[in-house]
């Protein structure tokens, strides 16, 4: 695994180690990064369900000028850390260990927004639906933010929490990804 564009082009991530880890491929992460190329420069993002880190580390390298990783697993939680201090990021990152599935209370304390959203939660728990519920009810999203979900093509991502729309979905081998955003 790789940072694919930005001031970190090629470099390499620490490896998976862990068989619960799905890691977004290089590819499919290329693809979306296309797809939201202007929504990125200075954008604060939260990558939440974070694994390697790589989606977060990614929009940094891309001119991001913050990102907070939020996983529940203790390994995923030191892979990002170390990632993360690999390509010198620490200064603009936030590592917190957290069970998103109960809530997001754990970034309330931040007093803080955000542009930009990853979504990678385990397939098939109906995690990404629940997640942007969270997101909406502590108000965790600046005006139009984005929102990009990694999700199976067997989960219903309705109904939406209100002020929050689809404004895109691609396929990409068995993985759906929609690209959502906050209307205002």
């Amino acid at each position: 695994m790789r940072i694919i564009g930005g001031q970190l082009r090629g470099k390499k991530l620490r490896p998976v180690r862990a068989a619960a880890l799905r890691p977004t491929s290089d590819r499919l992460r290329e693809a979306v990064f296309n797809i939201l190329s202007g929504s990125i420069e200075g954008a604060v993002v939260l990558d939440l369900f974070a694994g390697t880190g790589a989606l977060g580390i990614e929009a940094l390298s891309r001119g991001a000028c913050k990102a907070v990783f939020v996983d529940r697993s203790r390994n995923a939680v030191d892979l990002i850390s170390r990632n993360v201090r690999d390509c010198r990021l620490e200064s603009q990152s936030t590592v917190i260990r957290w069970d998103i599935t109960r809530n997001l209370d754990c970034l309330l304390a931040a007093d803080q927004t955000y542009d930009l959203v990853f979504l990678d939660p385990p397939y098939d728990h109906g995690l990404v639906l629940t997640t942007l519920q969270h997101l909406h009810r502590r108000h965790l999203l600046a005006p139009a933010a984005r929102m990009v979900a990694e999700h199976s093509s067997s989960e219903r991502l309705s109904p939406l929490p209100e002020g929050l729309t689809i404004t895109d979905t691609r396929k990409y081998g068995k993985s759906l990804v929609s690209f959502l955003v906050a209307v205002v």
